[in-house]
């Protein structure tokens, strides 16, 4: 998942959850579309390093998207809400499976991915993880109800015969797990649980970040129990 053109900039301020300002190499200043729209909180201090994406379209108000920041004592991070599922349609078409197709309607909802490969059928959700602590990522960093009604379904989809699978993309550098955010967002967690029992798999997608994209390294299966 690579980006055509990128520049670094410094952080200003996030006037709202979809645009900041921010200084440019020249000098100016300039309001970038933020394409997270996250509390990201963590991420985006006054003063740190980020790194912008030129748009495509001459059209659109705004002639960059923000989508990574450096962080103190991590590295950078990238926080492009729609890295990860690109990132993920790369390295699942990589991988030996008949069929991979996204955006696949399912009960209430669309997965993200649906795959076979003989006769098993796979659904799969995709979460982007930006949020870290002392080496953890942690899911999500603001409640989210779509992300739970996600999990309730591909409980449901193992009882329906699927393999079913939550996949964290960790867009971190160093960081190899995620553990639900509980304090954030108590229900998410919950649904995690009832779904791993259930029989939903947890993948930790490792990613090499740079300031021109990111990529899936590893695949790791989650082997706790605590979920």
């Amino acid at each position: 998942m690579r980006y055509a053109q990128t520049l670094e900039a410094v952080f200003l301020e996030r006037p709202n959850r979809f645009i900041a300002r921010v200084l440019l190499p020249g000098g100016q200043t300039e309001t970038v579309h933020v394409k997270n729209t996250g509390r990201c909180r963590e991420l985006l201090v006054p003063g740190c390093r980020v790194i912008l994406a030129k748009g495509e379209n001459p059209a659109r108000k705004t002639a960059y998207d923000l989508v990574a920041a450096y962080k103190q004592g991590t590295g950078l991070i990238n926080m492009d809400s729609q890295a990860p599922n690109a990132a993920m349609k790369e390295w699942l078409e990589g991988r030996d499976y008949d069929t991979v197709r996204a955006e696949v309607a399912f009960g209430n909802s669309r997965m993200d991915f649906y795959m076979e490969k003989g006769g098993a059928k796979t659904l799969c959700e995709v979460k982007g993880c930006t949020l870290e602590k002392d080496g953890t990522g942690y899911f999500p960093d603001a409640p989210t109800e779509r992300g739970a009604k996600h999990l309730r379904e591909l409980a449901a989809a193992t009882r329906a015969g699927y393999e079913a699978v939550i996949a964290f993309v960790i867009q971190i550098p160093g960081v190899e797990r995620v553990l639900p955010n509980t304090r954030t967002d108590p229900v998410f967690s919950q649904a995690l649980a009832d779904a791993a029992r259930a029989g939903v798999k947890i993948w930790y997608m490792l990613c090499d970040v740079d300031e021109d994209g990111m990529v899936i390294r590893e695949k790791r299966e989650c082997r706790e129990t605590g979920v």
